[in-house]
């Protein structure tokens, strides 16, 4: 996780935010990111998202939880949620909203000791590992956390209104670079991964599970389901 970022949305939660995050990328301006959204109640959910918690049963595992807004709102409705976030500062104040069930670890390389009903990864969660090639090990956590009968519950985005011409193909044109900038200090650069369901499906298919798309919108962003074959 960026310090940068982790410092920002700590002086924000904290009433001490400086001026804007902005976020830096590879294909135009930088954009300022609006921190609101990291503490949105339901009332604030699109469509999209409604429908995704709608989707969830039994035990969930909130992937990348961020600041716990889904959990929270699972949480109220009686929902057996954990949530599980990398970064150590938004772990402590996830505790500080009311997160109940908070896990500081690393997805991919944690080692469960109990399997989930669904796993919740929204917010573009397959992002997380960067590019296609890691796609794999994502893969593979998902099969550690994930229950015989379970599924992954999760959204994307097909990014290839960015290109007017060809898209690029090595790399493949939705692993993109950004780096945060808040107060003065830059952060290091990182990749995130925006993959279209066609070659999700696909990478899906070789490594065990079906994908179902079950919204989508104008924008490209669609919200999607993983169970295994």
């Amino acid at each position: 996780m960026d310090n940068v970022f982790e410092k920002a949305v700590s002086d924000f939660f904290s009433n001490r935010f400086k001026g804007s995050l902005l976020i830096h990328n590879t294909y135009g301006l930088p954009d300022e990111m609006p921190l609101e959204v990291y503490f949105r109640g339901e009332e604030d959910l699109s469509d999209l998202e409604s429908y995704a918690l709608d989707l969830c049963n039994g035990s969930v595992l909130d992937v990348g939880a961020g600041l716990g807004a889904l959990t929270l709102i699972q949480q109220k409705k009686g929902i057996r949620v954990d949530a599980l976030e990398i970064s150590s500062v938004f772990s402590e104040i996830m505790m500080q909203r009311g997160v109940k069930s908070v896990i500081n670890e690393n997805f991919l390389t944690r080692k469960p000791t109990k399997q989930f009903d669904t796993l919740l990864m929204m917010m573009n969660g397959f992002g997380l590992c960067g590019t296609i090639a890691q796609l794999p090990n994502l893969f593979e956590a998902i099969h550690r956390h994930l229950g015989l009968n379970g599924q992954v519950i999760f959204d994307s985005s097909d990014i290839s209104y960015l290109y007017d011409s060809d898209k690029p193909v090595d790399p493949y044109y939705g692993e993109m670079s950004y780096q945060y900038e808040y107060a003065g200090d830059l952060g290091s650069w990182f990749k995130w991964l925006y993959i279209d369901a066609e070659s999700l499906g696909a990478e899906a298919e070789r490594n065990g599970f079906d994908l179902q798309v079950l919204y989508t919108e104008e924008t490209g962003q669609y919200l999607g389901r993983l169970t295994r074959k």
